[in-house]
């Protein structure tokens, strides 16, 4: 069983930047992502990292967020800069022992799930 505990979201104007952390305990040799869901919309894959580090992202924020762990402290993070109004969602952490490269978008390619913190961004 693996648990995910986030935190670092809240409210900022549009350019600005907020950093999430997703602290994984349990069984924790896991691929990360990061999805997020506005309302009224399907939850959507942000980015994923995998054990080697390998990283990809979502056309919408690639070149803005940036998405990193700490195996030290079996940490993930997602760094967002130039944040965007359309940017405001839930956000989400996620970890499967098994994603592949083809569906690290998919939610249903991710078995635990973290609470989701607020991100909101004002214009």
């Amino acid at each position: 069983q693996v648990q995910l505990v986030e935190s670092g979201g809240g409210s900022v104007q549009a350019g600005g930047s907020l950093r999430l952390s997703c602290a994984a305990s349990g069984y924790t040799d896991s691929i990360m992502g990061w999805f997020r869901q506005a309302p009224g919309k399907e939850r959507a894959g942000v980015a994923v990292i995998y054990r080697d580090g390998v990283r990809t992202y979502a056309d919408s924020v690639n070149g803005r967020f940036t998405i990193s762990k700490d195996n030290t402290k079996n940490t993930v993070y997602l760094q967002m800069n130039s944040l965007k109004p359309e940017d405001t969602a839930m956000y989400y952490c996620a970890a499967g022992p098994n994603v592949r490269w083809n569906n690290w978008f998919r939610a249903n390619s991710y078995n635990y799930w973290g609470q989701g913190p607020q991100v909101t961004v004002s214009s």
